[in-house]
């Protein structure tokens, strides 16, 4: 299982941005799909996640409001769309997803590779 995150970079102080992560590889049932991150110094903490049957969606306090994380069960895609960012959204941000994949008895998670969020004033 592969996790490819894209779509972070640079942006302003109230602006907005998207961040995409693609699950890949022999998948045989996706439970949730979500993104933590980590600012220089500080621990990774949770951002949004999404379930997969449902669509429920959970956010961290920081970020209700102004984030909003979706999911295409046909491209077992998450996104998390980030609007009136603030200085204290840049971290690295992380996609992680617990998926049944072919071989395994139970669920695992994955992670995918950091994506760099920078909000400028």
């Amino acid at each position: 299982v592969q996790l490819r995150a894209y779509g972070g970079g640079l942006v302003q102080a109230g602006g907005s941005l998207r961040l995409s992560c693609a699950a890949s590889g022999n998948i045989l049932n996706t439970h949730r799909m979500g993104w933590y991150r980590q600012a220089p110094g500080k621990e990774q903490e949770f951002v949004a996640a999404v379930t997969w049957t449902t669509s429920s969606t959970y956010y961290a306090d920081s970020v209700k409001g102004r984030f909003t994380i979706s999911r295409d069960h046909a491209k077992n895609t998450a996104s998390l769309q980030m609007a009136n960012v603030k200085l204290e959204d840049s971290a690295v941000y992380f996609c992680n997803a617990v998926v049944v994949a072919t071989g395994d008895f139970f669920a695992k998670e994955y992670w995918g590779q950091g994506t760099q969020v920078t909000v400028s004033s």
